[in-house]
C-alpha cells in the first residue's frame, strides 16, 4: 500500500482532478494501492471531510492543529498511523507534507518518500503577499530543499520547476517524472460545432460579431491582474465587440474592468459541468502572468482546460513550460509586448486540433507511462 499525503488542502476543484482522480485512475489503471491521507483545517471540518470522502470513500482526513506552523505534531500523527497501516511510500503532495514523511521513513516506518512538487513555494512566498509569519518564511526555504534533496523519488509539473530546483538547490540526480496538471479522466473529447458556438452565443447575448476572449480563475494576487489590464484595455478600446468572459466569482478588478468598459465585459460563475459549455462561446482562453519565478516554473490547470474547449490559448512569455508549447504547437499567441496580437475567431478545424493536443498531452491517459514509472520507482 500506499499513501498520497496532503496537508493544508482543502477540498477544491483542483483537489479533484490533481489528487482524488490521480489517486483513482492509477488505483484502476495500475492497482496501484494508494490510500489518500488528508490533514484539513478544523474551519469547515466536517463539511470538508465529507466532500474529500465523497471522491475517495476510503480516504482518511485528519483535523491539523489549528496553525499549519504546527506540521510537527502533526507528523507524530503520522507515525502512529504508519506503524497500523505499515505502507511502502508516501507521496507528499506539497513541501510540508515532503518533510513530514521524511520524518516517517527516519524512523523506519515507511521506505520511501516521493515529493509531489506543485511549484517553488519559497519564491512565491517571497514574491507574494503569503499571509505567515516571518520566521515561518525563513524557514520554508530550508524545508523546500529538505523536500528535494532528501526525498528519494520526486514529481515536477514542469521541466520549468526541475530547473528551478537546480539552480537553488543543486538538485541533478534525476531521480523524477514530469507530470502536468491534468484533465479529470472523465474528460470526454468532444468538438464544439460551429452551430453550437453560435447558440451559446446567442444564450449569453453575445452577436455572432463579436470576438470573445475567456478568462478563467481568480484575478487577485499572483494572478497578475495588473498584467492583465495592461494587454486588455486596449483590445476593449479598439473595438466594442470586443468582449470577455470572466469564469470568476465577484472581485473588485472585474467591477473596475466592467465599469471602465460598459456591456464589454461579462461574469459567470458556474458549476464545473457547466465551464465548457460557456468556453464554446469564445475565441481564445486568456493566460496572461507577470514575469515571476513562481509563474515561470508554474502549471496552470486553465491551460488544459482552454485548450480541452477548443480554444486557443493568449500566454505571456515565461508561463512553465506552457509558452514554449504555445510557440512548438501553434495553439495560441505569445503576448509579448504592450498589445495583445491579433485575434480571429476559431472554426471548427482549429477546435479539433486544440483538442487533440489535450488529448495527447494533457490527459491521465497521455501520463501514463509516467505515472508506471513513478510506480516502479516507489517499489
Amino acid at each position: 500500500m500506499l499513501i498520497y499525503l496532503t496537508y493544508a488542502e482543502p477540498p477544491s476543484g483542483v483537489f479533484s482532478s490533481q489528487v482524488a482522480d490521480v489517486i483513482r485512475y492509477v488505483n484502476r489503471k495500475e492497482q496501484a494501492g494508494i490510500r489518500l491521507l488528508a490533514f484539513i483545517s478544523l474551519h469547515d471540518f466536517r463539511s470538508n471531510r465529507t466532500r474529500i470522502k465523497k471522491e475517495s470513500p476510503d480516504a482518511i482526513v485528519l483535523p491539523m492543529l489549528p496553525k499549519a506552523t504546527y506540521w510537527k505534531f502533526n507528523s507524530l500523527a503520522l507515525c502512529l498511523l504508519c506503524l497500523f497501516l505499515r505502507p511502502k511510500a508516501i507521496l507528499a503532495r506539497n513541501v510540508i507534507a515532503a518533510n513530514m514523511a521524511l520524518k516517517a521513513r527516519k524512523f523506519k516506518l515507511v521506505k520511501k518518500v516521493c515529493f509531489d512538487g506543485r511549484g517553488a513555494i519559497a519564491a512565491e512566498w517571497s514574491e507574494y503577499d503569503v499571509k505567515v509569519v516571518d520566521s515561518w518564511k525563513k524557514a520554508i526555504g530550508d524545508l523546500e530543499s529538505r523536500a528535494v534533496m532528501e526525498s528519494d523519488f520526486r514529481i515536477a509539473v514542469t521541466e520549468k520547476l526541475v530547473d528551478y530546483w537546480h539552480e537553488r538547490y543543486g538538485y541533478s540526480s534525476g531521480q523524477h517524472v514530469v507530470i502536468p496538471c491534468t484533465l479529470n479522466s472523465n474528460f470526454v473529447p468532444r468538438i464544439p460545432r460551429d452551430e453550437e458556438k453560435a447558440a451559446a452565443r446567442k444564450s449569453l447575448n453575445l452577436d455572432a460579431g463579436d470576438t470573445v476572449l475567456a478568462y478563467a480563475g481568480s484575478t487577485a494576487g499572483w494572478q497578475s491582474f495588473s498584467t492583465l489590464h495592461r494587454y486588455l484595455e486596449p483590445f476593449l478600446k479598439n473595438d466594442q465587440r470586443h468582449k470577455i468572459i470572466f469564469l470568476s466569482k465577484k472581485e473588485e478588478n472585474i467591477e473596475k474592468l466592467s465599469r471602465e468598459f460598459p456591456g464589454q465585459i461579462l461574469q459567470q460563475w458556474v458549476n464545473h459541468a457547466d465551464v465548457p459549455g460557456v468556453l464554446s462561446a469564445c475565441d481564445m482562453g486568456i493566460l496572461l502572468r507577470e514575469d515571476s519565478i513562481t509563474n515561470r516554473v508554474a502549471s496552470p490547470t486553465k491551460f488544459a482546460e482552454y485548450l480541452s474547449a477548443g480554444l486557443p490559448v493568449i500566454i505571456s512569455e515565461k508561463i512553465g513550460d506552457y509558452s514554449d508549447f504555445v510557440r512548438k504547437n501553434d495553439c495560441g499567441l505569445i503576448a509579448n509586448g504592450s498589445e495583445l496580437p491579433s485575434i480571429t475567431g476559431t472554426d471548427e478545424a482549429v477546435r479539433a486540433r486544440m483538442i487533440g493536443l489535450v488529448n495527447a498531452n494533457f490527459t491521465k491517459e497521455a501520463q501514463a507511462g509516467h505515472y508506471r514509472e513513478l510506480l516502479s520507482n516507489l517499489q
